[in-house]
């Protein structure tokens, strides 16, 4: 099980984010055009466009045109400059080693799970944790505007159940028990406190044929 609270929105490696969520269309829109992808999975180091040209064998004047729109929207960031004769090279970075789109850049065409009844369907689940992703996108922004600290906490584990029956009876006992947590440590209207949203859920995991095929156990 991983349990995570750290400030991960302040958390970099040399200035790089683990993730950069993406908020907003014309992020999007830079990212996806022509191999802009490319030029980010080779900006995980710093370079230059006359170095990238170098390396992908792609005109630098056409880099150039591409590295300047993934700057303008914040996706690549200038790590120096460097004086080369009579001319200065931009030495730029990615400025995360991964991002994610945010449900928000599709507006009212994102999914919002208060119009879906069904609480125990995969399209609800799927609402909720593009609501998170929304809520993180705002908060993230807060904390990096007021230069504080992100509070958050993650669960992860895997379960594997002998059958249906034992699937239910955990599920069972796993709502009782996050009930009398809440209820325990729910402290109202208590000045100072803030509020949480707590958010659990399950869903099939994802495996291959090697890693659901038959173990050698040494029988």
């Amino acid at each position: 099980m991983m349990n995570n609270m750290n400030p991960e929105n302040r958390t970099r490696t040399a200035g790089v984010l683990p993730v950069q969520l993406l908020r907003a269309a014309e992020e999007v829109a830079a990212l996806l055009q022509g191999d802009r992808l490319r030029l980010l999975e080779e900006l995980q180091r710093p370079d230059s466009a006359a170095g990238l040209a170098r390396r992908l064998g792609t005109p630098r004047q056409q880099l150039n045109y591409h590295l300047r729109e993934l700057e303008r929207v914040g996706l690549v960031e200038l790590v120096e400059e460097r004086r080369r004769g009579n001319c200065t090279e931009r030495v730029l970075r990615a400025t995360a080693r991964g991002y994610v789109i945010s449900p928000e850049v599709l507006g009212r065409l994102g999914n919002h799970p208060e119009g879906l009844r069904d609480h125990f369907s995969s399209s609800y689940l799927v609402a909720v944790a593009a609501r998170a992703l929304r809520d993180l996108g705002e908060l993230m922004e807060q904390a990096k505007m007021g230069d504080q600290r992100l509070a958050t906490m993650t669960l992860e584990s895997e379960v594997r159940f002998a059958s249906a029956v034992d699937s239910e009876a955990f599920a069972k006992e796993l709502s009782d028990a996050v009930a009398r947590l809440v209820v325990k440590y729910h402290g109202g209207k208590a000045e100072g406190g803030r509020c949480f949203r707590l958010l659990l859920a399950a869903y099939p995991s994802l495996v291959t044929p090697e890693e659901d095929g038959p173990t050698n156990d040494g029988d």
